[in-house]
């Protein structure tokens, strides 16, 4: 069902008239209204970390099987091969997915297991083979917390990478981590960089030399960077080349690709404009040589190289309306192409393979998952390999737009307003639903949350409060302080905004949120009792301290620490769990008992304290459920306790 044959799609020219017929089923109006099942929104995405292989025949990706999210292989277009899948290892969660050649893949696993009394975030990773389809465990013998950072990775087709591992979680020699060439077909290892004292991150170039260390003390939050000039071997070589503070918020200056034949490299790095561009850096004295790139009006928030590393193909910036800049020709006149195809969507290039001439193509709009799409550039010829949902298929839910409006304080907020379909825009029941992070930030895109609570009726403001990712480190910093305060007040300022524009019912507003946003729908009952009419907090933190000194016994502890710190002056003023008695909203508790990002202790916690002060709660704990609920029958249980909760304490009838 996964391959793109002549039998199961149909491949159309750009320039054919067809072309429009085939992209356009997103850009339809449709007027379908109706209430929806809750299966359809809970439905796992066909894939996701969608990636091509270097000959563009085959997808590797997490796909949704069953229910579960599975690891997966999967032929294009020879029946010669069958599909590879595995299943994510229980209590981890999938931090990204490489090939290595046309026949292997790498997966970095994260989990958080008990060690010694505490709970510790550990990382490893596995290597899959396509024909054989078993595992190959790389680098599990190893002691330490940390065993998966890959360094390199060949673009010739051999089967070598480099890779960084802790061997001990004792601070001693095998504490820090030394670099191993390891084959990724049987696991077999030679070491190529002794371990040294304070550094914990290793870097290479496009060959696979390793010419760069971070080292870092916690105690100081010291970072420095040394440094080696190209052709050096061994653990040798290496001088300081920078440090900074981090605990001030310096910043070292990392190279992402080095210039052949020269100490030069290139670096993200913000000029005297403060904003963030591509710099041309001499790596021994730290002077800035040259700007390589930058975008107008906009940070560069990362950079995508070719598959050998050796060049920059574009980057992607902050500029939400026109977020990826192609700096290759082929890959600017790719991209022109398929946006000319579906001018009412958006169309983003999700994987590529080795020479940039095959690529997967996601075609969405903020009120549909989308489609994904196989793109030729040699004979511009696109070809149909899924709906991303096909219980949604071509389906146009709610609209979605981006509004603005002020805080109390002037600040400008921008946020994303969705309204429900087949109601009158005004005195709407309504959701104002905070994202997580807090440093993250939501876009026009679809998002199944949303999107189900709009088809029950329900208007949805997603408000990028202060302190939120996107809008520069300035708006960022705004943040700072505010945790609880200033950022909760912009929140609440969006619901004061809706009700002034006729949009929301004041009477029948309630706030929904997940992580830090469930951190946020608890301290909104509490901090603004009378705005709301309930909340629900998913796998939410009700004790910022607690969050604060849980880091998984992370080299790093203090530096996380003071970085929350700066974030309210009081953790325990700002603690859900600490103003309970403020609360007169009903509340729901809903979190997943194999979180790995927030121990489901903390809905546990709250509920207690909930029942115990006779505050109305309700708790649904969910025994196999992840932080993001990547079980379609715990999204289930998720929407259908979400909208029991909210028909009886908030009806949009």
């Amino acid at each position: 069902m996964f391959r793109v044959t002549g039998i199961f799609l149909l491949f159309v020219a750009f320039l054919n008239p067809t072309m429009a017929q085939s992209t356009t089923d997103l850009t339809k109006q449709s007027k379908e209204s109706a209430i929806l099942p809750v299966e359809t929104f809970a439905k796992l995405p066909f894939v996701g970390q969608a990636e091509l292989s270097p000959d563009g025949q085959q997808i590797a990706g997490v796909f949704g099987i069953g229910g579960e999210q599975r690891i997966m292989i999967v032929p294009l277009f020879s029946d010669k091969n069958k599909s590879v899948q595995l299943a994510v290892p229980d209590e981890t969660e999938v931090d990204w997915i490489q090939w290595v050649n046309n026949d292997n893949i790498i997966v970095r696993l994260r989990g958080l297991i008990r060690v010694e009394a505490d709970r510790w975030y550990i990382t490893r990773m596995i290597a899959v083979n396509r024909t054989s389809g078993k595992p190959t465990k790389l680098l599990w013998q190893m002691k330490g917390q940390n065993a998966a950072n890959l360094l390199w990775s060949p673009s010739d087709g051999s089967n070598e990478i480099l890779m960084a591992a802790q061997n001990s979680i004792y601070v001693g020699e095998d504490f820090w981590p030394a670099v191993y060439r390891v084959d990724v077909t049987n696991g077999k290892l030679r070491k190529v960089v002794k371990g040294r004292r304070n550094v914990m991150d290793w870097g290479a170039d496009q060959t696979g030399s390793v010419r760069y260390g971070i080292g870092y003390q916690d105690f100081s939050t010291d970072a420095t960077l040394v440094y080696r000039g190209e052709g050096q071997k061994g653990s040798f070589g290496f001088k300081l080349s920078d440090k900074a503070k981090l605990v001030n918020e310096e910043s070292l200056t990392v190279p992402f690709m080095f210039l052949p034949g020269s100490d030069n490299g290139l670096v993200l790095k913000d000029n005297a404009d403060d904003r963030t561009v591509v710099m041309e850096v001499n790596l021994v004295t730290g002077k800035d040589v040259q700007t390589f790139f930058e975008a107008e009006n906009a940070d560069i928030k990362r950079v995508f190289l070719s598959f050998d590393r050796s060049k920059i193909l574009g980057v992607r910036t902050d500029d939400e309306e026109n977020p990826i800049h192609w700096i290759d020709p082929a890959m600017k006149a790719a991209q022109e192409q398929i946006d000319a195809a579906a001018p009412n969507a958006t169309a983003r290039i999700e994987s590529f393979n080795r020479d940039q001439t095959k690529m997967i193509v996601r075609i969405s709009t903020p009120d549909n998952p989308g489609l994904l799409y196989y793109y030729d550039a040699a004979v511009q010829k696109l070809a149909k390999i899924a709906s991303v949902n096909k219980a949604v298929g071509n389906k146009r839910l709610a609209k979605s737009k981006l509004v603005k409006y002020n805080a109390r304080d002037g600040l400008e907020i921008e946020g994303v307003l969705t309204l429900p379909k087949g109601r009158e825009h005004k005195n709407l029941p309504f959701i104002v639903m905070p994202h997580g992070g807090p440093w993250a930030h939501d876009i026009l895109r679809y998002d199944y949350w949303v999107q189900f609570l709009a088809n029950r009726g329900y208007a949805v403001l997603q408000p990028n409060f202060r302190g939120s990712t996107g809008y520069g480190a300035k708006f960022e910093r705004l943040g700072q302080g505010q945790m609880g305060l200033a950022m909760q007040d912009d929140v609440s300022d969006g619901v004061s905004w809706a009700v002034e524009q006729g949009i929301a019912d004041p009477n029948r507003v309630c706030i929904v949120g997940a992580s830090y946003g469930g951190y946020a729908a608890m301290w909104g009952i509490a901090k603004d009792p009378d705005q709301y009419r309930c909340a629900v907090s998913i796998a939410g933190v009700s004790n910022l301290r607690r969050e604060v000194n849980d880091f998984g016994s992370n080299f790093r502890a203090k530096l996380f620490r003071s970085q929350w710190k700066k974030m309210t002056p009081d953790f325990k003023a700002v603690s859900p769990i600490n103003a309970i008695d403020k609360i007169k909203a009903p509340l729901l508790l809903i979190h997943g008992k194999k979180d790995v990002t927030v121990d489901y202790v903390q809905s546990k916690k709250m509920n207690s304290a909930m029942k115990k002060a006779s505050k109305q709660v309700e708790y649904v704990l969910l025994a196999q459920a992840d932080h993001y609920f990547s079980r379609e029958a715990d999204r289930l249980v998720l929407l259908n306790s979400m909208e029991d909760f909210l028909r009886k304490h908030n009806p949009a009838d």
